[in-house]
């Protein structure tokens, strides 16, 4: 058995960062920016009003001072004359700032009648202008890769970009293997169970930004693993869910390799998740993973998820982790990593009491994955673990 650094090495080394492709920009929530991006305008373009007020010139701003209202301004809609001595604009947020004013006075500091206005008391002593380029100039960079976030989006819109430069989604062969499964909303037989793992992977593939096909159930029949493998072409990556121990219906690996699967390992010193399994298969990365609901969801989070962030461009990297505060003691670990279901509560870390391998609704309970060493020894109340988010 290996590591699961070592496994999560070796993973690496079957993917690379995936080519590039141009996206409107309303539709790049969430997408991996490829390449950087240069902004095409200065913003504001021109100093603009940051108040409903009345622009003039600073040096004729004193309390019982007198103009008179020569124009208007509002967004959109400038004064292209100039303001002299003695003389306001009426403006607007948003409107460019006439020539030759200097400050913009807040209609709550002045007295309006007719066309002339006095200034009061107490005036706020802001300019109330935002500069020309203040928020970003002409080639001022959004740097990538990035996840782009909504604020993202907003800036390269305001950055008169339209289009953008991102990472191709990794497209995903989900692969199901196993008499015993069916799919939700059929039927199960006396002897079956629902297929979970399918789509438990695939939501959390794609919130991890790919693209995940759920192929049909692959039977425990060489032929019909052979036609699942063959539905999975054009896949960046496929992975199979069962089959990959050892028993005597275990065939994945056995065909996989038939149908030229280069393995890179093996078998991982990890709880859940031992018998694992990866390669390539052709142009694809090739995962086998454990049948055990928790197991398969444990696995995709440890190794797919990372594997997903390298081919859109975002580093080689393991899931960072988080540290906390422990709840309630725990005992020993042994010879395997152990990546323990667990809730963070106001009190700290707590480890949920069953960790069988099969127990959907305890794993759905969690919201963290408490990973223990290997041969961690006993922890006390109030010591700091760490934890993935889950």
């Amino acid at each position: 058995m290996i590591t699961v650094d070592e496994a999560l090495e070796a993973l690496f080394a079957l993917v690379t960062a995936l080519p590039s492709e141009e996206v409107p920009l309303a539709e790049a929530l969430g997408r991996v920016l490829a390449s950087d991006v240069a902004a095409r305008r200065d913003q504001p373009p021109f100093a603009a009003s940051a108040m409903d007020g009345y622009a003039l010139r600073n040096d004729e701003v004193r309390h019982g001072a007198r103009f008179e209202v020569i124009a208007e301004a509002a967004a959109g809609h400038g004064f292209d004359g100039a303001v002299g001595a003695g003389q306001a604009v009426r403006i607007f947020t948003g409107a460019p700032l006439p020539k030759g004013a200097s400050r913009v006075i807040i209609q709550e500091d002045v007295t309006r009648k007719g066309d002339g206005i006095t200034l009061n008391e107490d005036l706020d002593p802001k300019p109330h202008i935002r500069p020309k380029g203040c928020d970003f100039r002409i080639g001022e960079v959004m740097s990538a890769p990035r996840i782009l976030r909504p604020a993202d989006i907003a800036l390269l819109a305001s950055m008169n970009c339209a289009t953008v430069s991102v990472t191709r989604r990794p497209v995903v062969a989900l692969i199901s293997t196993g008499d015993e499964l069916v799919m939700p909303g059929d039927s199960p037989g006396p002897d079956q169970i629902i297929a979970s793992n399918t789509f438990g992977l695939k939501a959390l593939l794609e919130s991890h930004g790919a693209k995940a096909r759920i192929l049909p159930i692959a039977r425990d029949r060489i032929p019909s693993l052979e036609t699942a493998f063959g539905l999975a072409a054009g896949a960046d990556l496929v992975v199979t869910i069962g089959g990959a121990s050892v028993g005597d219906h275990d065939l994945v690996g056995q065909v996989a390799g038939q149908m030229g699967m280069d393995r890179a390992f093996y078998k991982v010193a990890m709880r859940p998740g031992k018998p694992l399994m990866a390669g390539r298969m052709g142009a694809a990365a090739m995962v086998g993973l454990p049948g055990n609901p928790v197991s398969a969801m444990v696995c995709g989070q440890v190794f797919l998820a990372p594997m997903i962030r390298a081919m859109l461009g975002l580093g080689a990297r393991r899931t960072s982790r988080l540290t906390a505060r422990l709840a309630a003691p725990l005992p020993p670990n042994g010879p395997r990593e152990h990546y323990m279901r667990a809730r963070l509560t106001p009190e700290g870390l707590v480890a949920e009491g069953r960790q069988d391998s099969s127990l959907l609704s305890v794993l759905a309970e969690a919201d963290a994955l408490l990973v223990r060493p290997v041969n961690d020894p006993a922890r006390t109340t109030g010591e700091t673990v760490e934890y993935l988010d889950f």
